[in-house]
């Protein structure tokens, strides 16, 4: 950040709500900032699902350009909106102490659905596969758009409720009375956290933003995504993974899951603090060991004869192999 740094964010309320927050972290050290909004292809193009897009980087490509041309200095994610691989030339910069993790379920008011058979609505293979795991008479639906616009189509549809992730409503205020913890449900690597990064050549917009890093969610979420890249190998799959600290301990939960839930591999471990840096990876070698290599390759093989739950609206095509950013 040179004179007036320019931060860098989408122009949905959540994501200005963010940048708005690391914009008075920095004017309280004596920066000065302004907020440079844009539009992304994830905000944009609602009427696919997000894997028919390559959820990789949709909602972080056009910020990438906007600093490597120079037009932003720094930019303000959800940090599970980030990919694992950063363009040549972009580097974190800080990662702000973590909000609530938990994915929850807002409703109509009724709860009867979860004994029987019920519609739920969400974008996220993670949470879809999920969903089925525990619930594979139900029908899942997809769901997109920023966190008003999906509020608002639970509200314009005859479903009986949708996954969000409670950081998100919590940070705007939107978290409303009827709703249910998930607490069964492995979030997002990194949810609930975010992210600043910043391009590797600028050493004081770097040093500047370094000076909001929480050390302890830096790890975690070091963990989470290292699982996650480890996993992953270029493609994108229902994956969750959690790590938390517990006294001197971190606690790690991880796990895969085939597309339409019916196949869960997952793991649990507590470690010594110290032994954090090569905790996700092992994790995840663990994982591929016990039959994730299989199917990591059926998800990446996307063949067109693909079963699903009869429930699927919608979902026509599994283009789940995603580009690389460059």
């Amino acid at each position: 950040m040179v004179e007036k740094g320019k931060i860098g964010t989408r122009d949905s309320e959540l994501a200005l709500w963010q940048a708005h927050t690391v914009e008075k972290k920095l004017n309280d050290l004596g920066y000065k900032t302004e907020i440079i909004a844009v539009k992304s292809q994830g905000d944009i193009i609602l009427d696919k699902p997000l894997y028919e897009l390559g959820i990789t980087g949709i909602f972080t490509k056009t910020l990438d350009i906007a600093m490597i041309n120079g037009q932003v200095d720094i930019a303000v994610h959800s940090m599970k909106d980030v990919p694992t691989a950063l363009p040549i030339g972009i580097v974190q910069a800080a990662v702000l102490e973590r909000a609530n993790t938990l994915d929850i379920l807002v409703h109509k008011g009724n709860l009867d659905f979860l004994n029987g058979s019920g519609t739920i609505a969400t974008g996220s293979l993670r949470r879809q596969a999920q969903w089925w795991n525990k619930y594979p008479n139900h029908t899942v639906v997809d769901l997109r758009g920023n966190v008003n616009t999906r509020m608002q189509k639970l509200q314009d549809n005859d479903w009986n409720g949708a996954v969000f992730a409670a950081a998100g409503l919590e940070r705007i205020n939107l978290k409303p009375e009827n709703y249910i913890n998930l607490d069964w449900m492995i979030p997002a690597p990194a949810q609930g956290a975010m992210v600043v990064v910043a391009m590797a050549n600028d050493e004081f917009s770097r040093q500047a933003v370094a000076e909001l890093n929480n050390i302890d969610t830096e790890v975690c979420t070091h963990i989470e995504r290292q699982f996650l890249k480890t996993l992953e190998g270029g493609c994108t799959a229902p994956i969750g993974a959690l790590a938390v600290f517990i006294e001197d301990d971190i606690l790690f939960k991880g796990v895969l899951f085939s597309i339409d839930g019916k196949q869960k591999i997952e793991v649990e471990k507590t470690i010594p603090m110290q032994e954090w840096k090569k905790l996700g990876y092992y994790m995840a070698k663990e994982i591929l060991d016990n039959g994730g290599t299989q199917l990591m390759a059926t998800i990446k093989e996307n063949k067109k004869g693909f079963s699903l739950p009869s429930g699927l609206i919608s979902l026509t095509k599994l283009k789940i192999c995603v580009l690389s950013l460059k």
